[in-house]
């Protein structure tokens, strides 16, 4: 079992948790998002983590493919930017994927930075997500049109096997 703490204050961000052998494949059926949020179900079940061995998040880079572009990150959507075309995560590898609920201590930045989204943040500007002592550590994907999962950085945060 793994606690994950902050690195900045060492607090305790989610309990005693199981480690999953790969992150879980998506349900591919719409009709399994929650009707009033619009949200999928999570990604990891509760009281589990995974680890993301894909880029996520900021920053992102210019495909070299604009023609036929992919997702910007693993289980995410397309990502387009105004002068800069379709993008790609060349953010941290290895995140630690947890189910939102298992980090409900943690709280939006200031003004909400980073937490743009249609009905909740997308995920795809940054971190946007802090620890009680107010130390960005985190960054929710909680919007209608993508997955919902918590990825805890992998400087921000560290682990802590007992």
């Amino acid at each position: 079992m793994t606690v994950f703490l902050c690195s900045k204050c060492g607090t305790a961000i989610t309990p005693e948790l199981a480690e999953l052998a790969a992150v879980p494949d998506l349900a591919a059926d719409e009709r399994d998002r929650d009707e009033e949020t619009g949200r999928a179900p999570s990604t990891i079940p509760r009281g589990r983590y995974a680890i993301d061995p894909e880029p996520w998040g900021a920053p992102y880079v210019v495909q070299e493919d604009q023609r036929n572009p992919r997702p910007a990150q693993a289980r995410g959507h397309l990502v387009s930017r105004a002068e800069e075309g379709f993008v790609v995560s060349a953010g941290s590898r290895r995140t630690v994927l947890v189910h939102p609920d298992d980090a409900a201590g943690l709280q939006p930045l200031p003004d909400w930075k980073n937490s743009a989204g249609c009905c909740g943040p997308a995920g795809a500007q940054g971190l946007n997500r802090a620890c009680p002592c107010g130390a960005p550590v985190a960054t929710l994907a909680a919007d209608c049109f993508g997955p919902y999962e918590l990825h805890l950085d992998p400087v921000r945060t560290c682990a802590f096997s007992g």
